[in-house]
């Protein structure tokens, strides 16, 4: 019996710490946004790790991803991945996110 409550307080935990993630996630980009702004920019501009082109940020099943203008590339923050594999089976998936122009078969 132990056990199962063992068990439960560290889905408690994950769960805590996602969403304490998610939050401070939120709110960096939000201070990045006020800086861009104090500097005159539109919007604060990330650069990519792989070829340092410019970051846009979508939003996928409520979920926000960051792609690449210039490679392509897809990158997700912290706790994003478990976020889009849990909502796997909706509409397009995986296949939506990493290529976008084409449908589904």
């Amino acid at each position: 019996m132990t056990d199962i409550f063992d068990e439960r307080r560290k889905g408690l935990e994950g769960e805590y710490f996602r969403r304490k993630d998610k939050e401070t996630l939120t709110r960096l980009r939000e201070a990045m946004r006020e800086e861009a702004q104090a500097r005159g920019e539109d919007k604060a501009t990330m650069k990519c790790p792989r070829c340092t082109g410019k970051l846009n940020e979508e939003t996928h099943d409520e979920v926000s991803i960051d792609r690449c203008d210039t490679c392509g590339g897809v990158w997700l923050d912290a706790g994003e991945l478990e976020q889009l594999s849990g909502k796997e089976k909706s509409a397009g998936g995986w296949s939506k996110i990493l290529w976008p122009g084409r449908t589904s078969e």
